[in-house]
């Protein structure tokens, strides 16, 4: 069942989607070669906890961490560990903020020092087809209209999208209806309406879109090891549009 928000839910969630987007601020500065997984972990709490809030993702489904560190071939959901980033490497941290019994949930894909430029390409791919997405949130249209803008733009510049991982509802739980593919036909699917909150997430593969998860049952790679980006907004339907409720 999709529930429509509140103005009062709403405010919580503005006030999560701000937590969210302070710890992404402060991924900006920290993101350098040497740094580990585990101690972008432990800022990124950091912040959380000093904003009032919780990290969303720690136990949640019992993964160990507040946040996920995925790095280079890694899609989604990489547990924070020793590894430390090496020049070269992008890495994707998803981060969630619970403010009051709601959540914001936001992800966003970092260059660690001088990238390739394959690297750089995905990256801005996978960024703009979040923007593509965006500009189909607005009352009226179907759900998969969105799904359908996100696969078109990556497709046409190159890219591929796993099957399996979508965004999502979100509001008093991390994850709630509606799935939010990022592909499929347009005109399908529920209507958009005003008060729906909406965590929509592009992934983007440079080689083919299929998968595996590893040994620890959380962390997922491309199967043909290509580089992968993940960027992701929570946003609330507007009576004109939408509001990103994960930027400052």
């Amino acid at each position: 069942m999709i529930v429509t928000k509140d103005s009062r839910e709403i405010a919580l969630m503005r006030q999560a989607g701000k937590v969210v987007a302070l710890v992404h601020q402060k991924l900006q500065e920290v993101i350098v070669p040497g740094i580990t997984t585990s101690q972008i972990n432990e800022i990124c709490e950091k912040v959380i906890r000093e904003n009032d809030a919780t990290p969303s993702f720690l136990h949640l489904y019992g993964f160990p961490a507040s946040v996920c560190t995925s790095i280079n071939e890694v899609v989604v959901h990489g547990i924070p560990d020793n590894t430390k980033l090496k020049e070269g490497d992008i890495i994707s941290v998803d981060v969630g903020a619970c403010y009051k019994g709601y959540h914001g949930d936001s992800a966003w894909t970092y260059a660690v020092g001088k990238v390739s430029d394959d690297a750089k390409r995905l990256m801005d791919v996978c960024e703009k087809s979040l923007e593509a997405g965006l500009k189909q949130v607005k009352p009226g249209n179907r759900l998969s209209d969105i799904s359908h803008a996100v696969q078109t733009y990556l497709e046409s510049h190159g890219c591929t999208t796993p099957l399996d991982y979508t965004g999502h509802g979100i509001g008093s739980e991390v994850h709630e209806d509606p799935a939010v593919p990022n592909y499929g036909l347009p005109g399908r699917g529920p209507r958009l309406k005003a008060g729906m909150t909406l965590a929509i997430e592009p992934m983007a593969h440079l080689g083919s879109c299929e998968t595996e998860v590893m040994n620890d049952d959380w962390t997922v790679k491309t199967l043909d090891r290509s580089l992968a980006a993940h960027y992701e907004h929570t946003i609330v339907i507007t009576d004109d549009g939408c509001e990103i409720l994960t930027k400052l």
